[in-house]
């Protein structure tokens, strides 16, 4: 990830199939921390898992939640409850940090 400082980008890719989507990812004991930047505009599909919280760094992201439609921009964060039905329309430049409270939501890319 080429706009974020040596302290994230040294950390590894996590494993995602969706194009032009760049990711680092730390493992935080039972929790994972993930930096996303994507590239291109992402549908991402109705799904659930444990909780998860996010802060936007950049561009804007629309998520419906529970039923209800959230716009998020830059500086805004949202917290998803464990369980709860949630999807998204990303637009191209979006970036975040997200918090999952999972171990193994995700698995490295090398």
């Amino acid at each position: 990830m080429s706009s974020l400082p040596r302290i994230i980008s040294k950390h590894p890719q996590a494993k995602l199939s969706i194009n032009g989507l760049n990711t680092r990812l730390i493992q935080a004991g039972d929790q994972q921390l993930i930096f996303m930047e994507f590239d291109n505009d992402v549908d991402i599909p109705a799904h659930s898992h444990d909780a998860q919280w996010g802060v936007v760094l950049d561009g804007s992201i629309e998520m419906i939640i529970n039923g209800k439609k959230h716009t998020f921009v830059k500086g805004d964060s949202y917290y998803i409850k464990k369980d709860v039905i949630h999807s998204a329309k990303i637009k191209a430049g979006y970036k975040d940090l997200t918090l999952f409270d999972q171990a193994d939501r995700y698995t490295t890319a090398e």
